[in-house]
């Protein structure tokens, strides 16, 4: 096994594996790990003390809001304890990132469901490990009347989808999806409000 020392140059021990550790998140190659290392070393160490304390409070106080399964500190979350919202339509996303993008566009104003994946045989993905069971356990009464599949276009999101719908149409429930202004293969995450509330506004039948 290469040692952080060999693997990194000449950089110290504690530098090296800081770069080591930003380098394993998403989207950070070496060099941008190695920038986020040395920026930090530049800072007072008040700022680098507030960033670990920030992510050390993430993971021990970030839960899952009971209802709709995002991320929140308070169960249940913010969004499901608002009484402004549109109870009889829930939007069910993969992601929790999702729901910020949904948000940024301002053209939905019901509740929401996170499955936290997608259903994906290559990865050994099911549908039980999934936020399924929690989302049919919504649909017991009469409050929904409505579910918006707003899963990504690719091919995982799509059988996701069908699955849902599959489930969830002999319920008597309204299905739809959103509006094919997404790019094919794209996340929600990653589109522009305009794009995105247009998809929401001109959703269909499923």
């Amino acid at each position: 096994m290469i040692g952080l020392n060999t693997k990194y140059g000449s950089a110290a021990e504690p530098v090296a594996r800081l770069i080591e550790e930003f380098h394993k998140l998403p989207g950070i190659g070496p060099k941008s790990a190695a920038r986020l290392t040395y920026h930090l070393l530049r800072v007072p160490e008040s700022g680098a003390r507030s960033l670990a304390e920030a992510i050390i409070a993430v993971k021990e106080k970030i839960i899952l809001c009971s209802v709709c399964q995002n991320l929140t500190d308070n169960d249940p979350c913010v969004i499901c304890r608002d009484s402004n919202r549109d109870q009889s339509v829930v939007c069910v996303l993969e992601e929790p990132l999702d729901i910020l993008a949904v948000e940024r566009t301002g053209q939905f104003k019901g509740l929401y469901h996170v499955l936290h994946g997608v259903i994906s045989p290559m990865e050994g993905i099911g549908p039980d490990d999934l936020r399924i069971s929690e989302l049919l356990a919504r649909l017991n009464d009469d409050t929904v009347k409505e579910i918006i599949l707003a899963t990504n276009p690719n091919l995982e999101g799509e059988a996701t989808a069908m699955y849902l719908q599959r489930l969830i149409s002999p319920l008597g429930i309204r299905v739809t999806s959103l509006a094919r202004g997404l790019p094919v293969g794209g996340d929600l995450e990653y589109a522009d409000e305009v794009t995105l509330g247009r998809a929401i506004e001109g959703r269909r039948e499923v």
